[in-house]
Parts: C-alpha cells; sequence; structure tokens
C-alpha cells in the first residue's frame, strides 16, 4: 500500500496583505510584536500576496512586489514576506510558493524577480534557479541578507 497523496489538499490562492501575518509572524518576526509584520508595499494595488493552504489552514505565504532594482533592466518584481510554518517545513512546500509565483508573474509580463534571502533560505533560493548579485549586507533587526536574482 502507498502512503497518502497530501499534495491533493495542498492549495494555493490568492489572500490579503493581513492574511499573511499568520505566517510571517512566526516564521519571519518571532518575538517581535504582530504590527512587525506589515511590509512597504504590502497594500499597493499591484502587490499580490498567495497563500499555501492545507485543507483550510494556512501554512504558507509569499508576496510579490512590484519594485525595482536599479542594477536590473526590464519589468521586476520583488519577492517579500515569505515562509511556511516550522511543522510544514523540510516538505518542498516552499518550491510550490515560488513557482506559483513565478507563474503569475510571467503572465503579467515580469521579467525578473528578485528578492533579499536570509543566509537560511540562500541554498532554497540557489536550487529554484536564483543568482547571486553583490555582496552579503545586513538588515536591522534580522541579519544577514544576500540579494538575489531571477531572469523568468
Amino acid at each position: 500500500m502507498s502512503a497518502p497523496d497530501t499534495t491533493q489538499k495542498l492549495q494555493i490562492r490568492q489572500i490579503t496583505a493581513a492574511e499573511t501575518y499568520a505566517v510571517r509572524h512566526p516564521v519571519l518576526r518571532e518575538g517581535k510584536p504582530a504590527e512587525s509584520c506589515a511590509m512597504p508595499g504590502d497594500e499597493a494595488e499591484d502587490t499580490l500576496h498567495m497563500g499555501l493552504f492545507d485543507v483550510e489552514k494556512l501554512i504558507g505565504v509569499v508576496s510579490l512586489m512590484n519594485n525595482s532594482k536599479p542594477q536590473f533592466t526590464g519589468k521586476q518584481y520583488q519577492l517579500r514576506g515569505m515562509g511556511v510554518l516550522s511543522a510544514y517545513q523540510g516538505q518542498k512546500l516552499g518550491n510550490l510558493l515560488v513557482d506559483e509565483a513565478e507563474k503569475q508573474l510571467q503572465q503579467r509580463g515580469v521579467e525578473l524577480l528578485w528578492c533579499n534571502a536570509r543566509i537560511k533560505a540562500l541554498n532554497f533560493y540557489l536550487r529554484k534557479g536564483f543568482s547571486i548579485e553583490g555582496e552579503p549586507f545586513e538588515i536591522e533587526n534580522v541579519g544577514t541578507h544576500y540579494l538575489l536574482f531571477k531572469k523568468l
């Protein structure tokens, strides 16, 4: 008998900025006030927030913002606030979010996706085809990050 296919109950759908906090807070802002989950651009009309649901439980989030870096050309979006609840990590669920993000952006004519990745997420993004641009840098109260990019 084979193992049950859990992917059948997983679903990605658009959510609001406020809904992302349920994952952003414990994964990205642990020990900080819930208000620290708000990001500049969250409420912009062209920002896209997506949630990964296990049946009805929100277990992962990603936000995509119309934001440009001068070192890149073409239509760009920034991937921000991505996380998967700790109980669900290590199951390659982040791949589902990034794959769907790339698909949604390609449909909108976006040519390049970039992000500021924490050191612990660096290998994840490199495996997803992102490249490092420049040297590591510090984000105050968060830690060391790398600027990563991927042509879509």
